[in-house]
């Protein structure tokens, strides 16, 4: 029986892009709309390994853009788990940008966002099983 502790490592996810042109606007930054894309991406992911149901985006809170993403570096999304409700639960992501031909590295937007378990007929269910502890 896992713990609740070791569910939530166990689905940290981690994805690495890289910035091409295709992806950045006239200031040759990464658009905020495929970052909130990728974002909600990496959340999903995260939720669906922490769950393993079928999970829907319900909302995103506060999500703080603090520097630029340029095009031609790398970006590393992280997406842990923060809180487990009932039938919801928070994904917190956070994307670095680093630099390709050199070591610098700092995260650049960070954002919360809520998903709910959903069953068949989309109805919210359970999130966490017997087989779960949570002590």
């Amino acid at each position: 029986m896992l713990t609740l502790e070791e569910k939530i490592s166990r689905a940290e996810t981690r994805i690495f892009k890289a910035v091409f042109p295709n992806t950045t606007n006239h200031y040759d930054t990464l658009f905020g709309g495929t970052t909130l894309h990728m974002m909600d991406e990496v959340a999903f992911i995260t939720a669906t390994r922490f769950s393993r149901l079928k999970m829907v985006t319900v909302s995103s809170d506060k999500v703080d853009f603090t520097h630029p993403i340029p095009g031609g570096t790398l970006v590393e999304l992280i997406g842990r788990v923060e809180h487990v409700g009932n039938t919801s639960l928070k994904v917190r992501v956070e994307l670095f940008v680093e630099q390709m031909y050199s070591e610098d590295r700092h995260r650049a937007v960070s954002g919360l966002f809520t998903f709910v378990a959903i069953d068949e007929h989309k109805r919210p269910v359970r999130i966490l099983g017997p087989d779960t502890a949570t002590t």
